[in-house]
């Protein structure tokens, strides 16, 4: 991926954070996901009083994206006001395993500047997907 790419999609991941529906946790969580055709899916974090209901930033863009008809990935970015890189959720994990290639770049960041480089071989080594 490109630093062009990045700096985009770190964009949009940030300006996701004032969209997010958090009236419970008040925790914001942005991200952008960067298809193989290159079109930036956004996501935020949407809240319900039922917290089951609740759905993820990545969720939310990895979703769409595939309602959208995109089924190939090439980057993903997440950002939350913290102190430290924000991580994923189990449950994100596990879908991303069932949408992105296990080496596809995936971006931890937050608003301060922080960023970590990681992929799913590292954030969810035992996949459903490996135990077939």
């Amino acid at each position: 991926m490109t630093e062009a790419e990045y700096s985009a999609l770190k964009k949009v991941a940030d300006q996701e954070l004032d969209k997010a529906y958090i009236p419970y946790s008040h925790f914001a969580v942005g991200a952008a996901l960067l298809s193989a055709d290159d079109r930036i899916f956004p996501g935020c974090n949407i809240e319900n009083a039922a917290f089951g209901s609740t759905m993820c930033a990545e969720r939310t863009a990895i979703f769409s994206a595939v309602a959208a008809g995109c089924h190939q990935f090439k980057a993903l970015v997440i950002s939350g006001r913290t102190e430290s890189a924000i991580a994923p959720c189990g449950a994100c994990r596990q879908v991303m395993v069932e949408w992105f290639d296990k080496k596809m770049p995936i971006y931890l960041t937050n608003t301060s500047g922080k960023v970590v480089k990681t992929d799913l071989d590292h954030l969810l080594p035992a996949s459903f997907e490996d135990l077939k």
